[in-house]
């Protein structure tokens, strides 16, 4: 759906401003590659808090905490 939507304001943009369409056709994959590096520190960072969540979680976890289902006890 986002394919058909990019596809679709390109197409309203070249009938409007075809030298703009072109330009931003020709730009696209330059920004895509300088995004790139963006993209891999936002992975990093994400991964590394994941990591340190789990690690600061681990004592809890080792030691039973959480949440817990109701046991039913007949009398």
């Amino acid at each position: 759906m986002k394919t058909l939507f990019a596809l679709s304001a390109w197409c309203v943009l070249l009938v409007l401003c075809w030298p703009l369409a072109l330009l931003a056709l020709v730009l696209w994959p330059l920004v895509w590659l300088l995004s790139l590096p963006l993209r891999l520190v936002g992975i990093t960072c994400s991964a590394l808090f994941e990591f340190l969540r789990a690690l600061l979680m681990l004592p809890a976890r080792v030691l039973g905490g959480g949440p817990r289902e109701a046991v039913i006890r007949d009398s």
